[in-house]
């Protein structure tokens, strides 16, 4: 019984080619993404995430915080550059 199951995997069709093809909708960027150019908005993006990340822990969404807190760390260390840089 076995050995016929693992006769018919191997003997199936490869699907075609058609059924790979790209999908007809567009990708659009999240909305939530704020930009990333400029020390003013580096800063208004660490600031915004900080929130964020403290609406979600004020919710109980551990992990939902620490990504904010992860995100809103690469914030700090862009404005630390651009201070380092100047």
């Amino acid at each position: 019984m076995q050995n016929s199951r693992t006769t018919n995997m191997r003997t199936r069709q490869p699907r075609p080619a058609s059924t790979f093809a790209p999908r007809s909708r567009q990708w659009t960027p999240n909305t939530a993404r704020p930009e990333s150019k400029g020390p003013q908005n580096a800063q208004r993006n660490y600031e915004r995430y900080l929130a964020l990340a403290q609406a979600e822990v004020q919710a109980g969404n551990v992990i939902g915080a620490e990504n904010y807190y992860q995100h809103a760390e690469h914030y700090f260390r862009t404005m630390s550059a651009e201070r380092g840089a100047v």
